[in-house]
């Protein structure tokens, strides 16, 4: 799988920080390179593994990681739940990162609330979750096609067709797929869906196959919006609260786990 980079702000004041850092990633296989900068107060590392396996193994060294940018070219984030997204009772939670390389597009995402097994992940072509995910319109679809899975040609899939992804017995999701039709500037302003039921990519007897692969009702949705790439976010403090980027992050933790 093709591999991108990823930005990482680390809280580290010595060398030894950045020591242990390398080490809690050093047995992860996957990873091409690492850079950790303690002047920068980064760490970029070059990967084909999803983001969120890289910054738990950051933070199991007892200190905070947030991510800064995503790829070196075009980038974009779509949040499920919580303050950005909508999720049936507030339960399902996630963030999905997108990223444009020349092999296609990364999808990359960690989705929890869950129940075990697969469900849909979709496009859509709205960016209009003010009625939830019943807003956001049908499946981005701009040539006409059949519902189909990721594997097929364009003319056998929607765009928006990014097939199931597998919830573990916890409920969450992790997953990195590339998706070779996905461009970012085409679904920045849409929204992304998770269903309750897996997608059969078209092929099952029901009528809703051709559809939306009879994947059921919409769980969770979220708006797609451009994120920063490598070296594009400069942000240490929050212009709307004041806070700082470790503040920042605390209380988006905070409000997750009071909402669980």
């Amino acid at each position: 799988m093709a591999s991108a980079k990823i930005e990482f702000a680390v809280h580290m004041t010595c060398e030894k920080c950045v020591n242990a850092i390398s080490k809690s990633v050093a047995d992860l296989e996957g990873i091409r390179n690492i850079d950790i900068s303690l002047e920068r107060g980064t760490v970029i590392i070059e990967t084909d593994l999803p983001y969120s396996i890289i910054q738990e193994r950051i933070e199991q060294t007892g200190k905070q990681a947030v991510l800064k940018g995503y790829g070196d070219g075009l980038s974009a984030v779509s949040m499920l739940g919580g303050n950005s997204g909508y999720s049936v009772g507030n339960l399902i939670k996630g963030v999905i990162r997108f990223a444009q390389i020349p092999e296609g597009c990364i999808i990359d995402g960690t989705v929890d609330g869950l129940t075990p097994g697969e469900h849909g992940m979709h496009v859509h072509e709205c960016g209009d979750i003010s009625n939830g995910c019943d807003s956001v319109g049908e499946h981005f679809n701009p040539n006409n096609s059949p519902h189909g899975a990721p594997e097929n040609d364009l003319s056998e899939r929607h765009i928006g067709d990014l097939g199931n992804i597998s919830a573990d017995t916890t409920g969450r999701a992790t997953f990195r797929k590339i998706d070779r039709f996905l461009k970012i500037p085409d679904i920045i302003g849409r929204s992304l869906i998770i269903t309750n039921d897996p997608d059969d990519f078209g092929r099952g007897d029901s009528p809703e196959s051709k559809i939306n692969g009879n994947s059921g009702i919409r769980l969770a949705c979220g708006i797609i919006a451009r994120s920063s790439g490598l070296f594009q976010n400069t942000k240490k403090i929050c212009a709307c609260d004041g806070l700082t980027i470790w503040d920042e992050r605390d209380r988006a933790l905070a409000n997750n786990h009071a909402n669980l």
